[in-house]
């Protein structure tokens, strides 16, 4: 367990790194990465990337502090028609501090980096912040979830894999792991019942000393330095198979406990059942289906394999090809990319799933129905769900209005739970919604 002696002693330095940021934050820069060279304070680094304001900058440009495989396009650009309605951005909005306020408004203060609104090939509304354009990639973080889920449908359907099974059937190095117990369908769920607990904010979290590091995307000094060779957790695939134990308090597919561990898994057997590494997969079945404008990226972990958790970057455009896809139940330009069935799977709910929303305390209040699929679901009757990142990433399909609003931010705060700033934007994108909806504008 050298790996995980060597990350207990480098933890006070990565607390000290931490303190020092959190003191230097009110001296922030007004304007990230000043001057060329840039300006020690205005520098972007690993270590600070998720951290607002340097994050405007970062996930327009995961690619400097990450390490990245592209994703490339293919095939004829499928054209999205540009008609922009200026009153979208004036529609009265309740934010979610009660105030009244317009869509124009809340984007402006709410941390927003780009925001679009599709119906149908029709743009019609859309802006940017912080030196986004229509050009720059964005990172996804865990909206990334749901393309990975999106992607395992076609395995599903082609009779290669059973939602009933153990991961473990597919994937050997499973065996003894928390991964075992539960179904693949407990996985998509987020109902593993594993012993590891999400945490982003507390240095002394499991996530943060290991998982974090075998991602690549969690600064521990000397993290980049492991070598596979000295490191028993050198990667995600050996964070899951090594370190995942069952939680022995809980049976597996009777509590919702999110996890990106999860994703992780289901990336991996998308891998090994494919025999293609997760990105060419996804560039394959996916990306390379859409009519794409620019190529894609995924962040890659230590040992360069695809996060299928949270890693993709797409321009918003792309991203909104990709909701207008899974709003049309899988078909695109004709094509079916998805099976219909797969897509509907995701807001077929049962009394089970809308229980278990309702038993988590962290959710309790808030306006999710239910975790399908690796979707978030608002309303299984409309087809109103959406997929999420943290820091404000959103593609929100809707089917009762037949749109797609997709929108990146660089909120300061991480989580969705009891944020401001991310209510208010999705509160905003549903006014937007009734309004397209009755308005019967096409």
């Amino acid at each position: 367990m050298k790996s995980i002696v060597r990350s207990s002693l480098l933890l006070a330095a990565f607390l000290a790194n931490l303190a020092c940021a959190q003191q230097a934050a009110p001296s922030a820069p007004r304007k990230v990465m000043d001057g060329v060279p840039p300006s020690k304070q205005s520098q972007v680094t690993f270590g600070n990337y998720r951290e607002h304001p340097y994050s405007q900058w970062a996930f327009r440009n995961a690619g400097a502090p990450l390490n990245v495989l592209m994703v490339p396009r293919a095939g004829k650009i499928h054209p999205l028609r540009e008609r922009f309605d200026g009153s979208i951005g004036q529609i009265p909005v309740k934010d979610a501090n009660g105030e009244s306020r317009t869509v124009d408004q809340i984007l402006a203060d709410n941390f927003t980096d780009g925001y679009l609104v599709l119906k149908g090939d029709d743009i019609r509304y859309e802006r940017y912040f912080n030196g986004l354009t229509s050009d720059y990639q964005h990172i996804w973080f865990s909206a990334t979830k749901s393309l990975t889920s999106t992607a395992f449908g076609i395995l599903v359907a082609e009779g290669k894999v059973k939602l009933s099974d153990s991961p473990a059937k597919y994937i050997p190095e499973l065996k003894g792991s928390g991964f075992e117990r539960v179904t693949i369908q407990n996985v998509l769920d987020h109902s593993s019942s594993i012993d590891f607990k999400e945490n982003y904010t507390d240095p002394n979290s499991d996530f943060l000393k290991y998982y974090g590091p075998a991602m690549n995307m969690a600064r521990v000094p000397g993290g980049r330095d492991a070598e596979p060779q000295t490191t028993e957790i050198y990667g995600i695939h050996d964070f899951l198979s090594k370190f995942i134990r069952p939680n022995s308090q809980e049976t597996a597919g009777d509590v919702f406990d999110y996890n990106s561990a999860n994703s992780d898994v289901l990336g991996w057997l998308i891998a090994r059942i494919s025999g293609l590494p997760y990105d060419r997969f996804i560039q394959q079945h996916i990306w390379s289906k859409l009519g794409a404008e620019h190529d894609a990226y995924t962040v890659i972990d230590r040992a360069y394999m695809g996060i299928a958790t949270g890693g993709f970057n797409s321009t918003l455009r792309d991203a909104a090809r990709f909701g207008k896809m899974i709003l049309d139940r899988g078909k695109f330009n004709g094509q079916q990319v998805v099976p219909a069935e797969w897509v509907d799977a995701s807001i077929k709910l049962n009394a089970k799933d809308k229980e278990k929303m309702k038993n988590n305390e962290r959710y309790k209040g808030s306006a999710w129905l239910a975790y399908k699929n690796m979707w978030w679901i608002l309303d299984d009757r409309a087809g109103e769900y959406a997929a999420v990142g943290i820091h404000g990433q959103v593609i929100y399909v809707n089917r009762d209005a037949d749109i797609v609003v997709v929108f990146f931010s660089s909120q300061p705060v991480a989580s969705a739970a009891g944020n401001a700033s991310f209510w208010s934007k999705i509160l905003a994108t549903q006014a937007i919604a009734r309004t397209l909806k009755t308005s019967g504008r096409q």
